[in-house]
C-alpha cells in the first residue's frame, strides 16, 4: 500500500511538472505571437499613414491641375473627389473639349490609379450666356466682391442651365454668400437661383 502510495504522489508530481512545462510553453508561444502581431501593426501604421496622406496629396494637386486649366473659368464647376488613389471629377463645365481636356490633366497626375470622369456639359444656348455674363457683372461688379474679381482664380462660379442659377465656390463670410445670392436674384432672366456657396477662407480655397 505504501509502494502504491508513494508510486500515485510519483506519477502526480509528474503530471504537474509536465502541466507546468506545458503551460510556460503556451505563455512563451502567446507572448512571441503577440511580438509579431505588434510587429506587424508597426510595419502597417505608416504605410496606411501614407496611402492616406497620398489621397490628400492626389487631391490638392487634382484640384491645382483643375484650376490651372486656362480654359477653366467662373462659368464653369468642378469638384474632385479621391479614395485609394482613385480620382473622381463631376461637375458642370460650358463647353465638351473642357470635359475632355480636364479628365486628361487630371489622369497624368502621377500616382492616379483611376479616373471616373462624370463632369456634365451644359447645353448650349445663347440665353444662358447672356445670363451668365448679366449674374457676373451684378455680382463681381458690386464693389464687395472687387477683390475677388481681381484674383487668377474668382471663388464665385456661376452655372447657369435653362435659364437656372447655381453659385458654387467659396466666400470669406455669411454676409458675403448672402450678398452674392441677392445680387443674382435681381438679374433680369434668371428663373431661379440656388445658392451653394460655401463660408471657408477664400485664400487657402483658392491656393490649396
Amino acid at each position: 500500500m505504501r509502494t502504491d502510495a508513494f508510486s500515485t504522489a510519483g506519477n502526480t508530481a509528474q503530471f504537474s511538472a509536465t502541466t507546468t512545462g506545458f503551460e510556460v510553453t503556451t505563455r512563451r508561444a502567446a507572448i512571441a505571437a503577440l511580438r509579431v502581431a505588434l510587429f506587424v501593426a508597426a510595419l502597417l501604421t505608416p504605410a496606411l499613414a501614407r496611402a492616406q496622406s497620398s489621397d490628400e496629396d492626389l487631391l490638392r494637386q487634382a484640384m491645382s491641375a483643375v484650376r490651372g486649366y486656362t480654359q477653366f473659368t467662373i462659368f464653369d464647376d468642378v469638384n474632385v473627389a479621391v479614395s485609394d488613389r482613385a480620382v473622381t471629377l463631376t461637375g458642370r463645365v460650358t463647353m465638351p473639349y473642357k470635359r475632355n481636356e480636364i479628365g486628361t490633366r487630371v489622369s497624368k497626375i502621377d500616382g492616379v490609379r483611376d479616373l471616373v470622369n462624370d463632369i456634365q456639359v451644359l447645353p448650349v444656348s445663347i440665353e444662358d450666356s447672356r445670363l451668365r455674363q448679366r449674374v457676373a457683372q451684378a455680382i463681381y461688379g458690386n464693389s464687395s466682391f472687387w477683390q475677388y474679381a481681381s484674383m487668377v482664380n474668382p471663388p464665385i462660379h456661376i452655372v447657369v442651365e435653362r435659364s437656372r442659377v447655381t453659385l458654387t465656390g467659396c466666400v470669406s463670410s455669411e454676409v458675403e454668400r448672402m450678398l452674392a445670392y441677392a445680387l443674382a436674384t435681381q438679374v433680369d432672366g434668371a428663373l431661379g437661383v440656388t445658392n451653394e456657396l460655401k463660408v471657408e477662407r477664400v485664400v487657402e480655397s483658392i491656393r490649396r
